[in-house]
This record gives C-alpha cells, sequence and structure tokens, in this order.
C-alpha cells in the first residue's frame, strides 16, 4: 500500500464535482474524529489499526479514497 497514489484536496473535489464516485475512507483516530467539525457523512470510519478487518465493508466497483489528519 506504500505505493498507493496520492491526490489533493482539490483534485478529489474537482473529480467528485465531476460526477467521479468515490468510496471515502476515514483513518482518523478516534479524538481527531471527535474534534473535527468536519465529518463527510458517507465516509466508511475505520482506524488504520483496524483497516484489514474492516476489508469487506469496502466497495471494490469505485475508487477508494483514505484519509487522516
Amino acid at each position: 500500500m506504500a505505493d498507493a497514489p496520492r491526490i489533493t484536496v482539490e483534485e478529489l473535489k474537482r473529480r467528485m464535482d465531476a460526477g467521479e464516485d468515490f468510496t471515502l475512507i476515514d483513518t482518523r483516530n478516534p479524538q481527531a474524529w471527535a474534534e473535527s467539525d468536519t465529518q463527510i457523512p458517507e465516509a466508511i470510519r475505520v482506524r488504520v489499526d483496524d483497516l484489514e478487518a474492516n476489508l469487506p465493508r469496502i466497495p471494490k466497483d469505485r475508487p477508494v479514497v483514505a484519509y487522516c489528519t
């Protein structure tokens, strides 16, 4: 996974505005999640340490974008 491509927030927004469908994975730790005033409702919350166990929850029919702080 170290070779996964990276995109900027601006690039993601541009692509979403163009109609591209993504699965968003919020990998922020619980403290960062609780303190944030920005939460994407459709994002799947998964702690990085639990990512492998949650792979079945992640759709495989569209690109996946993981984000953290």
